[in-house]
């Protein structure tokens, strides 16, 4: 069962990395740099702000703890320990693996700390301004546009998370997992400030 569901992962990585083009490369490329996405983290910061007063700090902390511990688990923890080979670093395929400007990353690809840090944040925000009530009123006027920040919130990090594959760097179940984890931390951190929140 192990070995179908490498093969699987092995082709629908294949599948995905090979279409590609010029427009989507540089597309993709600037999609994985954590750089670029400065001027969204600062709007997330301003909505964050505007929307929790007093709350903010602890919604920033809880942010920063959270994206501390999806990273520092990802890539200092089970990385290490896994040590599944990227794509780009697997002998058997490296020659077919599509490759933007050389950009591969570190030898160890399970799971995706790009995937479990803009999932964690994403889900987490979400389900915060779910329940915020008339904070999250106060920002965006209406329920549609509330629906619409969230969509962009999924779009932000299903967008990070497929340019893992499209560079070559993770398989698709490498992101997968990164999901899986992250969207479980935003859930227990999301938890945590509710709690803190009612007191």
């Amino acid at each position: 069962m192990l070995e179908f569901l490498k093969s699987a992962d092995r082709g629908l990585f294949l599948f995905l990395n090979g279409m590609h083009n010029s427009f989507f490369d540089f597309v993709m490329y600037w999609a994985s740099d954590r750089f670029i996405w400065i001027p969204f983290y600062l709007v997330l910061l301003y909505v964050i702000i505007k929307a929790f007063g007093k709350k903010t700090f602890l919604a920033l902390f809880l942010v920063a703890a959270m994206i501390t511990i999806s990273d520092q688990v990802s890539s200092t923890l089970v990385k290490n320990e896994v040590q599944r080979l990227r794509p780009c670093h697997t002998p058997e395929i490296e020659s077919r693996v599509h490759l933007v400007n050389g950009y591969c990353g570190g030898s160890y690809g399970f799971f995706s700390s790009h995937a479990s840090n803009t999932w964690a944040l994403a889900v987490f925000l979400i389900l915060v301004f779910r329940r915020s009530g008339g904070n999250a009123q106060s920002v965006f006027k209406n329920d549609k546009k509330l629906r619409l920040f969230f969509a962009t919130l999924i779009c932000y990090a299903a967008v990070v998370s497929y340019s893992r594959v499209y560079l070559g760097s993770h398989y698709p179940g490498d992101v997968i997992a990164g999901i899986a984890f992250g969207s479980l931390l935003s859930f227990i951190f999301a938890h945590i400030f509710f709690r803190f929140q009612k007191k």
